[in-house]
This record gives structure tokens, sequence and C-alpha cells, in this order.
């Protein structure tokens, strides 16, 4: 049995040492705590207090507040009560965004409701901040807790988020709450999808392949043609430095409203930046690794392939990680100055014109996404080409 918990990772969980919690924390978690319980006693809305409602929604707040007094009391937290403070955080978010959903609380929440959301606030800051302090013994917990603290993070944001627009009433043209955004993107999926395609796959991907790779022959090449690279590098701060609302009209009228005047637009936003850090990746090789190349009678072709070119990795993989991020503004960018009735920018500019702003949340949640995931992939690469690197090695 003890093999089996020591295989999955388990048994370092339970010998993790409990993380010991500031005077300081302990006054904002006593905080938190005196929020939630007062959000029991004031109006939530103008209409109701918590305890009004059938169902016995106060229990679970109530059970939490006791929870963050007890943290503050005991002064250390260990996983096990770690975990269990997460969860009475989670189901009370839950609650709330169940309590501002409600026709009589939407649009009309009052202190006791402010003080709720406050309180759970500083709960979940303490409690990410706790996990953000621990260093952990077991590699198992600490991948996982590299995982929870900014999907925690991020998450109760999002929380934020819904519950202050939607008990805030703020109207839709200011700020669409995330449920109105994901309705419209689900009412609208076989838009968004030909709108992806349009931008990211036909425009985005082969505009990112062509920069970059061009980019990336160039620098080999003016590697090894001094006056070229003199000449180039000037020319690439020029070229970045040129607003992208300035050149992307004229590309349009030079290669159509179609996808090409986009992916056009991307390689010249790509080209200069994989140019630049690829030079400057070549010449990160020390002379003394050089020396010994030649000392070993290689010639530049294997020096560039055994030296060089692995020294500038880095370097290569930070353009491509920028480039991912830029291509797809610049493509976005591009087709509000035309584009056939499909594409992201297009969806964007459109929906905007009919105040639909929840359709423009949607189609940016789209992209970011598509962005995150593009920039998330090269990393992983990255990781698995650079593993040699110090700043991999030290982790």
């Amino acid at each position: 049995m003890s093999a089996a918990v020591e295989l999955l990772g388990l048994a370092p969980v339970v010998r993790e040492p409990p993380v010991r919690i500031a005077a300081g924390r302990r006054a904002i978690w006593v905080l938190a705590a005196v929020l939630v319980l007062a959000a029991l006693l004031l109006p939530i809305s103008t209409t109701m207090r918590i305890t009004d409602i059938a169902g016995g929604p106060a229990i679970p707040l109530a059970l939490a507040a006791v929870a963050f007094l007890a943290v503050a009391a005991l002064g250390r937290l260990d996983l096990m009560k770690l975990a269990a403070v997460i969860v009475l955080i989670v189901a009370a978010c839950i609650i709330a965004l169940r309590l501002v959903h409600r026709s009589d609380v939407a649009a009309t929440a009052s202190y006791g409701f402010t003080a709720l959301v406050v309180g759970l606030w500083l709960a979940a800051w303490m409690a990410v901040d706790a996990m953000a302090a621990w260093k952990p013994r077991s590699s198992g917990v600490k991948r996982l807790f590299a995982i929870l603290v900014p999907a925690l993070f991020g998450a109760f944001l999002f929380f934020l988020w819904e519950v202050s627009v939607v008990g805030a009433g703020i109207p839709l043209v200011l700020m669409p709450s995330l449920s109105a955004i994901a309705a419209a993107f689900m009412k609208s999926t076989g838009t968004l999808w030909a709108d992806f395609v349009q931008t990211f796959v036909r425009s985005v991907i082969p505009g990112w392949l062509m920069g970059c790779g061009a980019g990336f022959v160039v620098a080999i090449i003016a590697d090894r043609v001094p006056f070229l690279r003199r000449g180039l590098i000037p020319l690439g701060n020029l070229v970045s430095a040129l607003p992208i609302i300035g050149i992307a009209p004229i590309l349009v009228m030079w290669f159509g409203f179609d996808w090409h005047s986009k992916a056009a637009v991307v390689v010249v936003m790509t080209f200069f930046p994989m140019l630049v850090n690829t030079i400057a990746g070549l010449g990160a090789a020390n002379a003394l690794e050089r020396d010994l190349m030649r000392s070993y009678g290689a010639s530049y072709i294997q020096t560039l392939t055994h030296l060089r070119l692995p020294a500038a990795m880095p370097f290569v993989f930070n353009a491509l990680k920028i480039n991912s991020t830029l291509a797809l503004i610049g493509a976005i960018v591009a087709e509000f100055f035309g584009t056939p009735i499909v594409g992201m920018g297009f969806r964007i500019s459109t929906e905007v014109g009919r105040v639909a702003f929840d359709m423009v949340w949607a189609s940016i949640a789209v992209a970011a996404v598509a962005g995150s995931t593009s920039y998330g992939l090269l990393a992983l690469l990255e990781r698995a080409v650079t593993f040699w690197h110090p700043s991999y090695r030290a982790r």
C-alpha cells in the first residue's frame, strides 16, 4: 500500500511541513471572517437578507467565516487545512454567484453583498498567497501549486468581474458580464469558428511561418556577410517603429481584401524581430567556445550547427514567442481596413457598430485563447529544445 502511495506521489503531500502565517496576514483572515459574518446580518439588496432565503445558504457562509477565524487563531496551514479552506472559499463564491443572479439582487446589490464579496476576496488572496509562499519538498506538489496558483487567481478575477457587473447593474455597452459573454459565445460558435479559421489559420499561421522563417534565413546570411548585418539592423529598427495602422491599409490595397494582405502584414511585423534576435543569438557563443571549435578544425558550417545555432536557440524562441502575439494583433488590425465578411477584426468592428458588445468580448476571448495557447505551446517546445539552459537547470 505504501509503495502504491509513493508511486502515485501522495506520500510527499502528507510529509509537507505547514506554512506559518505572519501576524499581518492573520489580521486579514480575521477581517475576511468579520466581513462574511456581517454579510449574514446586513441586507444584500434593497429587499432581502441572506437569512431570508430558503435553502440554507447562510450555513456554508458561516462555516467559511469560522474556518477563516480558525486559520487566524492557529497561525499555520498544512496542506489538508489549506485544501479545506480553498474548498470553502470556492463554495462561498458559488453561493455569491447564485445570489447575484437572483432577480431581487441583480442590479440592486447592497452593503451586505459588498461585504461578502470583499471578505471572499481577502480570503482568496490569503489562500493564494499561502500557496505561492509554500516551498514544497515534493516535485508533484510543486507542479500542482504551479498550476493552481495562477488558475485560482484568474478564476477569482473572473468571479469579481461577474458579481461586480451583475450586482451593480453595469450597462452592457460599458462592460458585459461573463455570463452574457458566455451566452453570446455559445449562441455564435459557428460564426466565431469561421472567424478563427479566417484570421488565425489562414492569415496568422502562414504569415508567422513566412516572416519568422525569412527572418531566420536572412539572419544566417547576414551573419556571414558583415556589411549586410550592419545595413539590416538599422533598417529593422526603422520598420519596427512603423505604426501597424499605417502599414495595414497599404498592404490591403497591394494584396487585396482576402487573407493574403493580412498574412503580408504579419510577415512585416514578424520578420525583423526574428532577424534581430537571431543575429544577437548567433553572437552569444563566447570566444573560448569558438577557439575550442577552431582547435578541433571545425568549419564555419560545423561551428554554426554545433555551437552557434544551439547557443542562439533562447534568442530564437524569444522571437518566436513575441511574434506569436504580434502576428495575431497585426492580422486583427489589418482586418479593420478591408476583409471578406468574416474574421475576428471584421467581427469586432461590425459588432461595435451594432452595439453588440457581448459578441465583441466573445471575439476578444477567442483571440486571447488562441494567442495564449500558441505562446504556451512555443514555451513548452522551448523548454524541450533548450533544456540545457541554466534557467531551466536551476528549477
